[in-house]
């Protein structure tokens, strides 16, 4: 009957009868789709798709239905119950959170009905609960409080004449970084799912029943993984929350800025909160394409080293070997003189934690010099197209594209420690779309299965040969994902590994639009570098051996005094007393990334930028404007005076860079392929592929501010006092 109208409708239309079958079959594609189903809540009608919760839908329209236990991206427990509603003819209230809609139900959230249920279930919750809300860490951010408020009665039916006292529930030491008070937990379970689903470690669950029900790990030991800190978010009381930050600051107190963490190369979203001039917290800020909700115990809670072994005033090492404190203008008198003298034989090394204003103002500077000499810690190979071509060193498919992929291949990486919220995202898969991941490199814990293909790099060419088994799952897949980490682009053979990689890549047949080459950088500053025009590796400055080094946060002793020529002068601008600073004869202090407005582009190519939360220490100053200070003292001065100046010639060196919050595609697939072909080493070498970070105890200290920080330095003894005991 469909195709017939539909016939004589073209016929009346004069189209070709060849369209017929378009159509039809375009008509019958609707056909299957599952219509929209019409409910009424409080009376507002409101269309959803089949299998939606009656929490969700009314959420649609803005009606606000209380919970504890139900979180949107952890699988449903509905066992607060405190999201009880009314549905029409239905002889007792129902749970939203758990219940699909059907078509024609009437839902009511204000009735009698819905308000008596909501009110036991509160008065059940707050019998035991103890009334310490004055000296509870949770106190003004609690849901409890704000639930109890807003859905509870004003009198409760139970007293301690009915009981014999309240529940008491022995607290558990579960780490450095998690504070347990039991008594107050609410059994909603929200933690054990967190750490089961998305953390990937299952050592929280419940033991005992009813009101001996306790919530802790199954044996004495300690929570520790990388992503252990939301826990801390998600919890809707008092029980669990932040050893560090505990009695330190009430939320009424402290000043909320926007930021990004830059002590990995994701960019995660994050809150500063501050309070007479000093970090007090950090806290994960919603992005569902880069970090979602979640945030790494490493951005959470390195904060404390921002105030340790800070540079606070500029230093120059004198006749006796020690570096003396000294006045701005001293400092850059002495440093513009040893320039001047240098002439172009400057090199300069941009560290791991380097803005993008810091990175072209010295840029800028040693090209009025005369000096091309600039390079990044972090190596990368240049035979071929090496970093001309961006597809070259991105993580082109995006951060929120691996959810998407049906077939990941790891080659050099551990993104469980070298980027948490990466790792998170194909677990997710795994869980939820049974991802295959297969890994070339040292066995390590991913949280997921995968399949080990060893740590042979000729396992790459077997692979793109048809020879290994796993190639079959590879040219199979319609969304394949090669993740490369960026340390081993470090070996010898980094050339040949990339040329092989990017081959392998090219001979797959993915769907329209998807990238299957990707790089997993390990620093924030990296693609920033490569983008404006930096060399990646130090090996042009052993080569040149230059008059003076200017090291603008290189911390990671990528280079040391015997690789320079004798005399060599070396200038450190960082904000850490760290590896740099120890071999510097000039000391610049500069700001970290909470003391400054900066930009900062993550792996997928995204520039975003950290705004100002606090001052910087005592003499410290923003990186760029050391720079721009230093270039007036050496009579070149650049040409940009303010942040937006600045900005504007960042725009004039590549216009992404301004783009905040965008992530521009990189193309030149084939192009970068072609050109890898004809790279200086063309064999990989035997040696066996490593990553440098296997544990976690080599997660929390990787970088400046984590190495200072004290709550870092607890958290890799925990790990390993836990692998000293016994259980």
């Amino acid at each position: 009957m469909l195709r017939t109208t539909l016939i004589k409708a073209l016929n009346a239309a004069k189209l070709s009868p060849k369209h017929v079958s378009v159509v039809s079959r375009a008509s019958s594609d609707v056909a299957k789709k599952p219509e929209k189903i019409e409910v009424f809540i409080d009376d507002q009608p409101v269309l959803v798709e089949p299998g939606t919760t009656v929490l969700q839908a009314a959420a649609l329209i803005g009606i606000e239905i209380p919970r504890f236990c139900y979180h949107e991206r952890l699988a449903v427990a509905g066992n607060c119950r405190m999201c009880l509603v009314e549905v029409e003819k239905s002889p007792k209230p129902v749970a939203a959170c758990a219940m699909p809609v059907m078509k024609g139900w009437r839902i009511k959230t204000e009735s009698e009905m819905t308000k008596k249920a909501r009110e036991g279930v509160m008065e059940f919750l707050l019998v035991n609960h103890p009334l310490d809300c004055p000296i509870c860490d949770q106190g003004g951010e609690c849901d409890l409080q704000d639930q109890s408020m807003a859905f509870g009665s004003d009198r409760s039916r139970f007293t301690d004449i009915d009981f014999s006292g309240k529940r008491a529930v022995e607290d558990k030491d579960i780490g450095p970084l998690i504070k347990t008070i039991m008594t107050r937990c609410i059994h909603c379970t929200r933690c054990i799912r967190f750490a089961s689903e998305v953390a990937g470690v299952d050592d929280l669950g419940t033991t005992g029943r009813g009101s001996g029900m306790e919530i802790g790990t199954y044996v004495q030991k300690f929570f520790l993984s990388e992503l252990s800190g939301n826990v801390i978010d998600l919890c809707p009381v008092g029980a669990l929350t932040s050893k560090p930050y505990s009695f330190t600051a009430r939320p009424w107190e402290i000043r909320k800025i926007d930021s990004i963490d830059v002590l990995d190369a994701i960019g995660s979203n994050i809150v500063v909160s501050t309070r007479t001039g000093e970090v007090m917290r950090i806290l994960p800020r919603t992005n569902e394409e880069i970090n979602e909700e979640w945030l790494s115990d490493k951005a959470r809670f390195a904060y404390d080293g921002l105030k340790r072994q800070r540079l606070v005033t500029p230093m120059l090492r004198g006749s006796d070997g020690e570096l003396t404190p000294v006045d701005w203008e001293t400092a850059l008198l002495s440093v513009g003189k040893v320039l001047r003298n240098a002439g172009s034989s400057v090199g300069a090394i941009a560290g791991g934690l380097a803005d993008a204003e810091a990175l072209v103002a010295l840029k800028d500077l040693l090209n009025r010099l005369g000096s091309e000499d600039l390079c990044t810690e972090h190596t990368f190979p240049m035979d071929g197209s090496g970093s001309d071509l961006r597809s070259n060193y991105l993580l082109n498919n995006k951060i929120a594209g691996a959810e998407d992929a049906d077939f990941v291949l790891l080659i050099g990486t551990n993104p469980r420690f070298e980027a948490p919220l990466l790792n998170s995202r194909l677990r997710k898969a795994y869980v939820h779309k049974e991802l295959d991941v297969a890994l070339v490199g040292p066995k390590v814990d991913l949280t997921y299965e995968y399949d080990h293909l060893g740590d042979d790099p000729n396992v790459i060419s077997e692979i793109a040969s048809g020879k290994h088994p796993i190639a079959k799952k590879l040219k199979a897949a319609k969304k394949p994902l090669i993740i490369l980490g960026a340390d081993i682009l470090q070996r010898p053979d980094g050339g040949a590994l990339l040329a092989a990689v990017q081959s392998l890549a090219a001979s797959t047949t993915p769907s329209e639009g998807w990238k299957v080459f990707n790089i997993l950088h390990k620093v924030a500053s990296q693609v920033a570098a490569l983008d404006i025009g930096y060399t990646p590796g130090v090996d042009k400055i052993r080569e040149n051996s230059p008059k003076v080094l200017f090291l603008l946060g290189a911390d990671e002793a990528a280079i040391d005094k015997s690789d320079l020529p004798e005399g060599c002068f070396v200038i450190y601008q960082g904000h850490h007393g760290d590896q740099g600073a120890v071999i510097a004869d000039a000391i610049l202090p500069g700001a970290a990334y909470t003391e400054k407005q900066a930009t900062y582009v993550n792996t997928e190519g995204r520039a975003q930028q950290t705004l100002q939360a606090v001052s910087p220490p005592g003499q410290a100053r923003e990186d760029w404007k050391i720079i721009r200070a230093l270039s007036e003292v050496i009579r070149v001065p650049l040409p940009y005076d303010n942040l937006n100046e600045i900005r504007c010639r960042l725009h004039d060196v590549a216009p992404h860079l301004t783009r905040y919050g965008e992530a521009e595609n990189a193309n030149y697939f084939k192009q970068a392929e072609e050109l890898a072909k004809t790279a200086k080493s063309s064999n990989l070498s035997g040696s066996p592929i490593d990553v440098k970070i296997k544990e976690l105890k080599d997660f929390y200290m990787t970088d400046a501010i984590s190495r200072a920080s004290p709550t870092m330095a607890k958290c890799v003894q925990a790990v390993l006092k836990q692998k000293q005991s016994k259980y």
